[in-house]
C-alpha cells in the first residue's frame, strides 16, 4: 500500500510491476520500481510462491570437495541461478556414500525446490532415482525418473580427444595416459576420447596409468615413467597431475618439452605459470551452467514446452611451453656405419 501511495498508482498496478508482468507503460514501472526502492521494499517471495505453486528456488546436489572442476561450477550455478531471479539451495555428497544422492534430494525437495540440478561426478551405483520436479542433469548418465530430465555436459571425451590429437600431430608415435579415478564420469570420458584419438591416427595404445587427481598422484606416475626414455608423450587427466609429473620429470633429468611433452586439462589458474607454462583444455563451465541453466528454469516455468538438445561446448586448446615435437630417434648401429661408409658406386664413387 505505502508504494502504491506514493508512486501514485493502484495496488493492482504495484503487483503487476513487482510480479514481472507484461502490459506495464515504462514509466510506471519506473515509478513503482523507484518508490519500491525508496521505501527499501523487498518482494514477499513465500507470497509469491503460494499465488504462482512456485518457491523460485533450484536445487543442486554436489560433491563435498575443493576439487577444481566441481567447485568452478558450482560457482557458475550459482551465479546463473541468481541472474535468473531464482535462489539456490545446496545439498553436498560425500564420495563413497551410496545413498548420497537419494538423501540430498530428499533434503531439497523438502524445503520445496521447483527443479534439481545434478552436478554429481561420481558413480556412487545409486541405480533409478524418483524425483517430482524437474531435473538437470550436468555430466553424469541421466538415471532419474522426473516429469523433465534436461542434460547438458561438457562434453570431456571430445576435448581429450583433442589433446591427444594435439601431440601426435606435433610427431609424436603415441602418447600415454595419465588419468582420473575411473569412478568419476568425467575421467571415464577422458579416457575414452584418448582411446578414441590413438585409434583414429592407428597408433599403439599404452597401458594407463591412474591418478586420483592429486599433484601427489601425478609425481608418481611420473616417477614410473621417468625410466622410459620412450614416453615422448603424455596427456594428464588435470592439470594438478600433470604439474607433478611434470616435476617429477624434470628430477629425473628430463627436459619438458625437449625429451617429453605434456598436456593437462583444466586451465587451472596456475597452469600458465608453472615451468614450462602448461599445454592444457579449458573447461567451459560458465558456459556449462548457463546453457544447462536456461534448459532447466524454460521447462520450470513452461512445464509443456519442448526443449531443443543442448549444444556441444567449444573445445579450446591452450598451447603453451609444455609441448614440442618429439626427440630425435637415436640411429641405430647400422644406420650409423651406413652414413660413416656409404655405399660406392661402381667407380667407387659414394
Amino acid at each position: 500500500m505505502d508504494v502504491a501511495r506514493l508512486a501514485g498508482v493502484s495496488q493492482k498496478t504495484v503487483s503487476r510491476v513487482l510480479n514481472d508482468e507484461p502490459y506495464v507503460s515504462a514509466d510506471l514501472r519506473r515509478r513503482v520500481l523507484g518508490a519500491a526502492q525508496d521505501l527499501g521494499y523487498r518482494r514477499n517471495q513465500a507470497a509469491r510462491a503460494l499465488a504462482s505453486g512456485r518457491t523460485r528456488s533450484i536445487g543442486v546436489v554436489t560433491l563435498g570437495t575443493a576439487l577444481y572442476g566441481p567447485t568452478s561450477l558450482l560457482v557458475g550455478i550459482e551465479r546463473v541461478v541468481r541472474e535468473a531471479g531464482y535462489t539456490l539451495r545446496v545439498a553436498a555428497t560425500v564420495e563413497g556414500d551410496p545413498g548420497g544422492i537419494a538423501g540430498a534430494l530428499a533434503s531439497l525437495l523438502d524445503q520445496g525446490v521447483d527443479g534439481v540440478v545434478i552436478s554429481e561426478p561420481i558413480d556412487e551405483g545409486a541405480g533409478l532415482i524418483s524425483v517430482d520436479v524437474p531435473v538437470l542433469v550436468l555430466g553424469a548418465p541421466p538415471n532419474f525418473a522426473a516429469p523433465r530430465v534436461v542434460t547438458a555436459r561438457v562434453g570431456a571425451d571430445v576435448h581429450a580427444r583433442a589433446a591427444t590429437e594435439h601431440l601426435l600431430e606435433l610427431g609424436h608415435a603415441t602418447v600415454h595416459h595419465l588419468a582420473g579415478p575411473q569412478r568419476w564420469y568425467s575421467a571415464r570420458d577422458r579416457l575414452a576420447g584418448w582411446r578414441q584419438a590413438l585409434r583414429a591416427h592407428g597408433a599403439d595404445e599404452p597401458p594407463v596409468v591412474e591418478g586420483d587427481w592429486s599433484a601427489a598422484s601425478g609425481y608418481a606416475a611420473g616417477r614410473e615413467l621417468a625410466g622410459d626414455d620412450t614416453v615422448t608423450a603424455v596427456f594428464a587427466a588435470n592439470d594438478d597431475m600433470a604439474i607433478g609429473l611434470i616435476r617429477a620429470q624434470l628430477e629425473a633429468g628430463r627436459r619438458v618439452p625437449e625429451d617429453i611433452s605434456v598436456v593437462g586439462f583444466d586451465d587451472i589458474p596456475l597452469a600458465a605459470y608453472v615451468t614450462p607454462p602448461l599445454t592444457t583444455l579449458r573447461q567451459p563451465l560458465d558456459g556449462l551452467a548457463r546453457q544447462g541453466l536456461a534448459l532447466l528454469i524454460h521447462v520450470i516455468e513452461n512445464p509443456e514446452a519442448e526443449v531443443a538438445p543442448a549444444a556441444d561446448q567449444p573445445v579450446e586448446l591452450l598451447v603453451r611451453a609444455s609441448t614440442a615435437p618429439p626427440p630425435p630417434r637415436p640411429t641405430s648401429g647400422r644406420d650409423r656405419r651406413a652414413i660413416l661408409h656409404p655405399p660406392r658406386g661402381p667407380h667407387g664413387r659414394p
